[in-house]
């Protein structure tokens, strides 16, 4: 039996920290290809360190001389995102640092085990194995520690950039221990903010004054107490942020992209991969599902798992663990999913629509417990596959 009470921590970045400024120019790479072509095989990486940014990784499209035309774009690209997030320093300023682009062909004998042939139907773009995760403890069927990491940064970045506080610089790191009673979210035990800020003459004292609104404002009521403990900018001054202070990669931040730890990772990134990558869209599929389970009042909580042969369309195996709080066997609800969508990689991403540019919105502040976008960004965060499952039982 699972326990009931007892604290659990998770983490989040914003999207000033080193490694999420990678994932963002990464992502933005790829939906600069994906725009040109919906089928394009993206696989960027990029690495960013004081005054100096470098993008790699293979590029396939069908038109080699548009491929060869776009490269000549990835300095725009990585600039243009640079200064949206907000970087001006000395040392790392979106105008004036240097921006190396090593991308190059898609290897062919990668493409011979992804393509689609007349004698064989796409395979996926790699093995692995691929965990979804939903839980009932919030509204978006996230858990809580997580959930609300995230909602502190993205509401301090609001309000940096929307000029309220502008004393605030891009990067930023949270972390929230979550007190759980009978199984349930009633608490903040302590909470870790560490921002950086443009004024150096300002204390701990100063920094937690300006956040502590805003962060009592994203918490539900009554989580905060007297009790709660506060660590705001507990190292003192954090004047010297981003890649000046330390170096980004992208794919660092996979805990931060997905459940903060709250349920298994197969441990494939996502940023800068196309959706043939099933690292990428079988994990997004992956979510979905146990998603629509919770969803449809299947279970409290859902863990799918999905695995995968380079070359080879179908998945290895589908696995459902609810827990315990499954209104039907375990078993029977892996049939069900399996029915509910076509879990091929072709099939995962016309069933989402994931051949479109919209992947540079997911770099921060986690790819999953977002709302679906009208132009079809989340789409996996959609529960419309309730009946489908009920009737699959």
């Amino acid at each position: 039996m699972s326990r009931k009470n007892y604290t659990f921590t998770s983490e989040s970045v914003s999207e000033g920290h080193p490694d999420k400024v990678c994932d963002r120019i990464s992502d933005a790479v790829l939906d600069a290809f994906l725009s040109l072509e919906p089928e394009a095989r993206v696989a960027c990486e990029t690495f960013a360190t004081t005054n100096r940014v470098v993008i790699g990784g293979e590029v396939g499209l069908s038109d080699q001389d548009k491929l060869h035309t776009y490269m000549g774009k990835i300095d725009e690209i990585a600039r243009a995102c640079i200064k949206d997030i907000g970087y001006e320093q000395d040392k790392f300023h979106w105008n004036t640092c240097e921006v190396t682009n090593l991308l190059h062909e898609q290897s062919a004998h990668i493409a011979q085990g992804v393509d689609a042939r007349a004698d064989k139907e796409e395979g996926a773009g790699d093995q692995g194995i691929m965990f979804g995760y939903a839980t009932n403890e919030t509204p978006e069927l996230m858990p809580a520690p997580i959930h609300y990491a995230h909602a502190m940064l993205r509401r301090l970045a609001e309000v940096r950039k929307d000029g309220t506080e502008p004393v605030l610089g891009p990067d930023a790191k949270s972390q929230l221990s979550v007190r759980y009673e009978d199984g349930k979210p009633v608490g903040v035990s302590s909470l870790v903010l560490s921002t950086q800020h443009l004024d150096e003459d300002l204390t701990s004292a100063d920094i937690r004054a300006i956040v502590e609104p805003y962060i009592t404002d994203v918490l539900p009521d009554g989580w905060l107490s007297a009790d709660t403990e506060w660590h705001v900018n507990p190292t003192g001054k954090f004047v010297i942020g981003g890649p000046d202070g330390d170096a980004g990669l992208t794919g660092r931040k996979i805990i931060v992209d997905t459940y903060g730890g709250a349920a298994p990772h197969g441990g494939g990134a996502f940023s800068g991969k196309d959706p043939t990558k099933v690292d990428r869209s079988a994990a997004y599929a992956a979510r979905y599902l146990a998603k629509n389970v919770v969803a449809a009042g299947l279970a409290e909580r859902c863990t799918i798992q999905l695995s995968y042969a380079i070359g080879v369309s179908k998945p290895l195996s589908i696995y459902c663990d609810t827990f315990g709080t499954g209104q039907a066997p375990d078993a029977e609800i892996e049939k069900a999913v399996a029915k509910a969508m076509d879990l091929t990689p072709r099939g995962i991403r016309e069933h989402l629509s994931m051949n479109k540019p919209i992947y540079e919105r997911t770099a921060a502040y986690g790819h999953f417990g977002r709302a679906p976008d009208p132009d079809g960004g989340f789409s996996w965060e959609r529960t419309d596959l309730g009946d489908v499952l009920k009737s699959g039982l």
